[in-house]
C-alpha cells in the first residue's frame, strides 16, 4: 500500500512536469498545434502500455459506445482548454480552479445522479469555492479567459468521472484510452488545420514530445499505483500537484502566489480532500473494487 502511495504522487509529479512543458512550449504555435503534437507523443508511448488480455486492434469495439465517445469528447475538451490555461495564465491558479472538479462532481451527482448529498460534502464545496476566491480574488483583479479555460475544465473532468462511473466495470482500458486518444487527434487536426500551422523549433518539438511522454507515464504510473493501494488512499495524492505548480512555477516562470493565495491554495486541497473521502466512503458502499484493472 505505501509503495501505490509513493507510486501515485510521482505520477501526479509526472503530470505536473508534463504542464510545465505545455507552458513552456508556448509561442507561435496554435494551442490545436500543441495539443496534437502533445497527442501524438502521449499516443506513442501509451501504444506501448497496453495489459497483457487486452490488444489495440479492438479498442474500437464497446460495449457502450455512446458513452465512450462522450468520455472521450469530454476528456479530448479538457485537454485543449488545458493547453490554452497553461500557456496564460499562472499555474497555480490554474490548478486552483481545475480543483474545483471533485465540486462539480458532488453536484453533477446530485442532479444526473440523484445522490444525496451529506452536510460534509456540501460544506466542503461552499470552501473550496471560498478557497479559489482567494487565489483568483474575482473584482480585484482582471480576469482572462485562461480562468474561464480552467474552470471549464473542472467541469469537464467532473463530467468525465461520471461517465467513468458507468464505463470503468464495462469497457477495457484499451477502448476507453484508445477512442479518447483518436478524438484528441482528431479535433486537434481540425482545429489546427482551420487555425494554421506553424514550423514549430527543435525547443518546442521537444517540449510537446516531453509533455506527451510525461502525460503516458502518469497514466501508467496511476494505473499502476491504483494495483498497489486503494482507491482512498491514491485519489487524495494529486493535491500535492498545488505544491508542484507552486514550485515549478516559481522557479521556471517567476511566478509567486501571494500569503491570500496561497492560504487560498491550502483551503482548496483541504475541501477537495474531504470531497473525496466523504466520495470514497460512499462508493465503498456499492461494491467499488479499487483494484479492478480495467478501472481508470
Amino acid at each position: 500500500m505505501k509503495n501505490g502511495v509513493l507510486i501515485a504522487l510521482l505520477s501526479y509529479a509526472t503530470f505536473s512536469w508534463g504542464d510545465a512543458c505545455i507552458k513552456a512550449s508556448r509561442g507561435g504555435m496554435s494551442v490545436f498545434q500543441i495539443g496534437f503534437l502533445v497527442a501524438v507523443a502521449a499516443a506513442f508511448f501509451l501504444f506501448f502500455t497496453r495489459g497483457r488480455e487486452e490488444n489495440w486492434r479492438d479498442f474500437w469495439r464497446a460495449k457502450r459506445p455512446w458513452l465512450v465517445q462522450a468520455r472521450a469528447v469530454t476528456g479530448s475538451g479538457a485537454g485543449i482548454l488545458g493547453v490554452y490555461a497553461f500557456t496564460t495564465i499562472p499555474m497555480a491558479e490554474a490548478y486552483s480552479l481545475i480543483f474545483l472538479s471533485p465540486f462539480f462532481v458532488t453536484l453533477l451527482s446530485t442532479l444526473v445522479l440523484k445522490e444525496q448529498i451529506g452536510p460534509w460534502r456540501w460544506g466542503a464545496v461552499l470552501a473550496g469555492f471560498c478557497g479559489v476566491l482567494l487565489v483568483v480574488r474575482p473584482g480585484f483583479r482582471e480576469l482572462s479567459l485562461g480562468h474561464f479555460a480552467a474552470l471549464a475544465i473542472a467541469f469537464l473532468t467532473a463530467t468525465t468521472v461520471i461517465l467513468l462511473r458507468s464505463l470503468s466495470r464495462t469497457e477495457k482500458r484499451t477502448t476507453i484510452l484508445g477512442v479518447m486518444m483518436t478524438y484528441a487527434l482528431v479535433i486537434n487536426a481540425a482545429g489546427m488545420v482551420l487555425t494554421g500551422v506553424q514550423m514549430p523549433s527543435l525547443r518546442e518539438i521537444a517540449l510537446v514530445v516531453a509533455a506527451g511522454a510525461f502525460s503516458a507515464c502518469g497514466q501508467v504510473l496511476l494505473l499502476q499505483a491504483m494495483k498497489l493501494a486503494p482507491a482512498n488512499h491514491v485519489a487524495p495524492t494529486q493535491y500535492s500537484q498545488i505544491a508542484w505548480a507552486a514550485a515549478i512555477g516559481a522557479v521556471l516562470f517567476h511566478e509567486y502566489p501571494d500569503g491570500l493565495a496561497l492560504v487560498g491554495l491550502v483551503i482548496v486541497a483541504f475541501a477537495g480532500l474531504v470531497t473525496l473521502i466523504r466520495e470514497q466512503m460512499r462508493l465503498g458502499k456499492i461494491r467499488w473494487n479499487p483494484r479492478d484493472p480495467n478501472r481508470l
